[in-house]
């Protein structure tokens, strides 16, 4: 069997119905990780769906406990020879809110639903779809070379991810010596566009600030009081404008990442942000100044405001109210001063005149990317290239987040990430879905990365 034959088998999966019947079957699970009633629905999803999935593949697995006992973890591991490179894998079998009723046509969020070329179902992108096409092209492979693949795995699947994977870090560092290996490559997120294939290397950070003015106690009508009573809301709005532009720049350098590098301006120079026609057209004039809508999105920081509250919108009342809160989220990239963030917010308000304003931060994700100058990336973008015939995308890390930093950082890998989505599949809310002509492109590039690296004689 060629190369070739392993990327064809990959295939077939999809159009012979195999691959959708199993991604039918593990959307049905409802691994909802931020609902506590769903405890033994990620249990079993590991243990009865994909532990069984992975010893038909010959993989040994593990059941590991969370250090929380909420979400737990699968390790799956196949050994073929000490001398072949290793490869460490990354999937999470939880998915947020399945928003029964909200979907179109009163779809099923925990059935899968194929309608034209879309495949609907919650998890389908983010990331059971992924991680299953990813299984799908092992197993192809596999099969390929008569039963072997030319290199050893091991592939880790949490349950916690949509809830900040809170115990990732700790559970890979107690697994150090047993998810040593040569390279991660895993699969989550969006590709740049649906037709173009992309490898990032890493993720932007996220930092949520909280701001919070509280004056008084209860609202006071605006007749008798308007003019003489200070106006949270208003105060709040202000601040926020001291913080980010009406045009989205920045204002505060604390908030902003490193000078662009040459070599990031390069990398970007042929990534091209063209939303299709389901998708939001780009803001014109928005963001900072003299960058591309690449450099933008993927290589500077922007701060966007969430959520803001004061009053009640839904019956406002003739009244000034008491308190006003803001919820703000930093996205940021590898350079940046995070720890320094929430006291510059905090002294740049207090110097121009909002001392009023509580400033705190929750929820922080670390930004994380592969070098730019391991091989590994040259050797992934060609074996790409090779197989669709289309030079990918490679960008320094996506615009989300990731626990990118846990295998980057914790335990020293090269990350490659080959996403299998798109930027309009609806992940996080009603109607998810995969393409089936990028499902079908993307387990023959896994099919290829993975014969290609059943041929390397030693790892980089």
């Amino acid at each position: 069997m060629t190369r070739i034959d392993a990327i064809e088998r990959a295939r077939q999966t999809l159009h012979s119905g195999e691959f959708l019947a199993d991604l039918d079957r593990r959307v049905g699970y409802p691994t909802e990780s931020q609902n506590p009633g769903r405890s033994d629905a990620l249990r079993a999803y590991l243990v009865e769906e994909l532990s069984p999935a992975f010893v038909r593949l010959e993989f040994s697995t593990k059941l590991i406990e969370s250090p929380t006992g909420k979400s737990p973890y699968l390790l799956a591991d196949y050994r073929e020879s000490a001398s072949a490179p290793t490869v460490l894998m990354y999937g999470h079998g939880d998915v947020v809110d399945g928003m029964v009723g909200e979907w179109r046509d009163n779809l099923d969020p925990w059935r899968t639903t194929v309608v034209g070329n879309r495949v609907y179902g919650r998890g389908t992108a983010d990331n059971k779809g992924q991680h299953s096409i990813n299984m799908s092209a092992l197993g192809a492979v596999r099969e390929a070379r008569g039963g072997r693949l030319g290199f050893n795995v091991k592939f880790i699947v949490e349950t916690g991810e949509e809830i900040g994977s809170p115990d990732l870090r700790e559970v890979c560092e107690s697994l150090r010596e047993e998810l040593k290996a040569d390279l991660f490559l895993a699969s989550d997120g969006p590709r740049l566009a649906a037709d173009r294939p992309t490898i990032f290397l890493g993720c932007r950070g996220g930092l949520r600030i909280h701001l919070d003015v509280n004056l008084r106690d209860g609202s006071h009508h605006s007749g008798n009081w308007g003019g003489v009573l200070a106006n949270p809301a208003t105060i709040l709005a202000n601040a926020i404008a001291t913080l980010v532009d009406g045009h989205g720049r920045l204002l505060l350098d604390a908030l902003k990442p490193p000078r662009l590098t040459n070599q990031i301006r390069a990398t970007l120079a042929d990534v091209k942000i063209e939303p299709t026609q389901d998708e939001p057209a780009l803001a014109e004039n928005w963001g900072e100044e003299g960058l591309s809508a690449a450099e933008r999105l993927f290589a500077w920081n922007t701060l966007e405001v969430l959520a803001m509250s004061s009053g009640n919108i839904d019956k406002p009342a003739n009244a000034i109210p008491g308190r006003a809160q803001a919820m703000l989220q930093l996205r940021f990239v590898v350079g940046t001063k995070v720890d320094e963030v929430v006291d510059a917010v905090r002294a740049h308000l207090h110097a121009r005149g909002f001392p009023m304003v509580e400033v705190r931060a929750t929820q922080s994700f670390a930004a994380s990317r592969t070098d730019f100058d391991s091989p590994w990336i040259n050797w992934a973008a060609a074996s790409i290239r090779q197989t669709t015939g289309t030079a990918p995308a490679v960008l320094p890390n996506f615009g989300g987040s990731l626990p990118n930093d846990v295998f980057s950082d914790g335990l020293g890998l090269p990350t490659i990430w080959v996403p299998h989505s798109y930027p309009g599949c609806s992940q996080h809310a009603p109607n998810e879905h995969i393409l089936l002509p990028v499902t079908e492109e993307a387990l023959g590039i896994m099919a290829g990365l993975f014969w290609d690296l059943g041929e390397m004689p030693h790892p980089f």
